[in-house]
């Protein structure tokens, strides 16, 4: 029935050794040898991964404290500049202060030469009024 041939069993053994050391060298150790790189990337990404967070924290910080100085900067310019422009301003008010005190000097003392002048039209014209006023008195 079932007859087993030994030359046939030892050609198929033969030819399954080969078979798997052709596929050991052609296949299997290559694979395992990708698989084993593959392994060793990929710790080493992570390991690179897990430096970058540290690298990405102080880079961060070093952002944030840049920012935190040029906003402290940008609000010593701001009071500078405003105290620049209020001492501007005052001086400004000063000056025109200055100017309108020496105008109110020379008005009044316009006022008083026009009064004066006024007063010795006044005092010039009495006689007339007076010759008007005794006119009037003789007429009623």
């Amino acid at each position: 029935m079932l007859d087993i041939s030994p030359l046939l069993l030892l050609s198929t053994l033969v030819v399954f050794l080969i078979l798997i050391a052709v596929l050991n060298s052609w296949l299997y150790r290559p694979l395992l040898a990708f698989m084993q790189k593959r392994d060793e990337d990929i710790k080493r990404d992570l390991s690179k991964v897990g430096s970058n967070d540290s690298e990405i924290k102080e880079l961060l910080e070093k952002a944030e404290s840049i920012v935190m100085n040029a906003k402290l900067e940008a609000a010593a310019l701001r009071e500078k500049v405003i105290a620049d422009a209020k001492e501007l301003a005052e001086s400004r008010i000063e000056a025109k202060k200055a100017a309108l005190a020496s105008e109110y000097t020379e008005f009044e003392k316009s006022l008083e030469a026009r009064g004066e002048e006024l007063r010795r039209e006044l005092l010039a014209d009495i006689p007339a009024f007076k010759d008007a006023l005794k006119l009037k008195f003789s007429q009623i």
